[in-house]
């Protein structure tokens, strides 16, 4: 029903992901399977309810009518068998802006924020860039997967540590985070009044037997010291739409945060963001269903080029996103090194770990969310300069 085989031709089309190649790598003539959006076109529900709102032509200032919640409520219960209300959804342009404005709400100048490196990068400048102190609790790796350092964040925890910045399932290392270890971060974090900021956008794409956790669904306790984002951004490829939604049910959080996005007038938000997002959350369920189906199609191809003899890449097979952690460190490589084998060589643009924070030195990002044809190109590319 879903052709996602078909190759759409991106350039020219202001796209960040196609047409900044050149500034970003020196060359046109890459692979771009960096930044986190898909090569795969938006469903055509969301593209007819919206091309249905784009024929009223009147695109004045819009509300979010009731319709909106109870689809972000529909798919909250749906997708993740959580129960949340009405009055806990608060909007955002972004899950990054969220953030920096929890940030700007809830911690001053020189307070410490903790973020789980390496993790998405922007997580970095949002506390830097606000001028708060940005403390490193480093995830432990250990046989190819990730974990938490308990020990390490309560060492790192003090008077002026105010707030967590928690990636949930965890983008780049596709981590799905446990209940138990959900449930021991929180437990940390209460007991040393810090609140919990929990980056959710990435938590429809998860491969199954996985299942995603709402940091906020563990306890009532635990929801009225989170601020949870989420958006249809990743899920479903309309990034460039600008819609968001916030989950606080503390009052006192949810009036903060909300006094920010008025005070800085974005809340008005984009109509066909608006319009995509609720069609997303109402329409979206099959159609998610066969794009996990794809994507674990693309992730089971490069595990068996990863398992050729002579590559020495390694990849642990992520249990959520369509992004992939790929290990190069075998190859002795400096990090200038690879990108330029990578580039150059291989004609492929992957992320860089080194900007991933600590951790990510000699790995890079990988994005597998495009046609089967293209990442055939891209691993026979990577076999003939990376291979024995």
């Amino acid at each position: 029903m879903w052709d996602f085989d078909e190759i759409v031709q991106r350039d020219k089309t202001d796209s960040v992901k196609y047409d900044l190649r050149t500034k970003l790598y020196g060359s046109k003539n890459i692979i771009p399977m960096w930044v986190a959006d898909m090569d795969f076109k938006t469903p055509k529900f969301i593209v007819d309810d919206i091309k249905k709102r784009a024929e009223h032509e009147i695109y004045g200032y819009t509300i979010r009518n009731d319709s909106f919640f109870k689809s972000v409520i529909h798919w909250m219960n749906y997708k993740h068998n959580w129960q949340i209300k009405k009055s806990w959804i608060s909007f955002s342009p972004g899950v990054v802006p969220a953030i920096a404005l929890s940030i700007l709400a809830y911690t001053k100048p020189g307070d410490k924020i903790i973020a789980q490196p390496p993790v998405y990068f922007p997580f970095f400048s949002s506390i830097k860039n606000n001028g708060r102190q940005l403390i490193y609790n480093q995830l432990k790796y250990d046989n190819g997967n990730y974990h938490f350092d308990f020990e390490d964040l309560k060492k790192k925890i003090d008077s002026r540590t105010k707030m967590i910045l928690i990636c949930n399932p965890h983008n780049p290392v596709g981590r799905v985070w446990l209940e138990e270890e959900l449930t021991k971060l929180a437990e940390i974090c209460l007991k040393n009044d810090i609140l919990m900021i929990s980056d959710e956008i990435h938590s429809d794409l998860i491969f199954e037997p996985n299942k995603h956790i709402p940091l906020a669904s563990l306890s009532k306790e635990i929801a009225d010291n989170t601020i949870s984002t989420f958006a249809p951004s990743k899920t479903f490829n309309v990034a460039g739409l600008s819609s968001s939604v916030i989950i606080i049910s503390n009052p006192k959080l949810k009036v903060a945060f909300d006094n920010y996005v008025n005070d800085l007038h974005i809340g008005f938000g984009n109509i066909f963001g608006n319009v995509a997002l609720e069609s997303a959350y109402f329409k979206g369920a099959e159609w998610l269903n066969a794009l996990m189906d794809y994507l674990e199609g693309n992730i089971a191809l490069v595990k068996k080029f990863i398992d050729k003899p002579g590559i020495k890449i390694k990849m642990h097979v992520p249990q959520s996103t369509y992004l992939l952690w790929l290990d190069f460190r075998e190859y002795g490589l400096k990090d200038k090194e690879l990108k330029k084998m990578l580039v150059q060589d291989a004609k492929i643009g992957l992320s860089p770990g080194e900007l991933f924070g600590p951790g990510g030195e000699g790995f890079q990002r990988m994005n597998i969310a495009c046609p089967r044809e293209v990442l055939i190109k891209a691993l026979n590319n990577l076999e003939k300069v990376f291979g024995s």
